[in-house]
């Protein structure tokens, strides 16, 4: 039973037909996860940088999901960047691509991605995917108290 509030999930996703299956994945799960969606690495940063649009948001999300191959700055660099950052290290990453090149993987790991999943193309094996996703990093981790949470 969770007894704490759900925290953020920022999901770094350029395509709308994959935000739109994961958003529809996620909004069948028994855990209600607040999203909220960045289209580019460049809006990313800021939302976790708090600058621009975001100046206001007072908290960290709980979790990322990251998409590699984004428009701009890519996802690899937004990795890059969010795992070199002292006040961002500690959110919890998890690639979410296309990619199957062992160059990327091994990139990604070696960066701190917490982990690195290849999107399904089958719905089903997406389906999983997302609920075992969400029930680990939302049911059965602890998150840092300085996430806010």
């Amino acid at each position: 039973m969770i007894t704490s509030p759900i925290p953020l999930l920022l999901v770094v996703e350029d395509s709308n037909e994959d935000f739109e299956a994961l958003q529809r994945l996620l909004e069948r799960s028994p855990i209600q996860v607040p999203i909220q969606r960045c289209v580019n690495g460049e809006q990313a940063l800021a939302f976790l940088h708090r600058t621009g649009n975001y100046s206001d948001i007072g908290f960290f999300p709980g979790l990322i999901v990251l998409d590699l191959n984004l428009p701009g700055t890519d996802g690899r660099e937004v990795l890059r960047q969010i795992k070199q950052d002292d006040n961002l290290k500690t959110v919890p990453v998890v690639v979410f691509t296309t990619s199957n090149n062992p160059k990327d993987i091994e990139d990604c790991y070696r960066y701190g991605v917490n982990s690195y999943i290849i999107k399904p193309i089958n719905f089903e094996q997406l389906k999983r995917d997302v609920q075992t996703l969400i029930q680990y990093w939302f049911e059965v981790t602890t998150l840092p108290e300085h996430l806010g949470y």
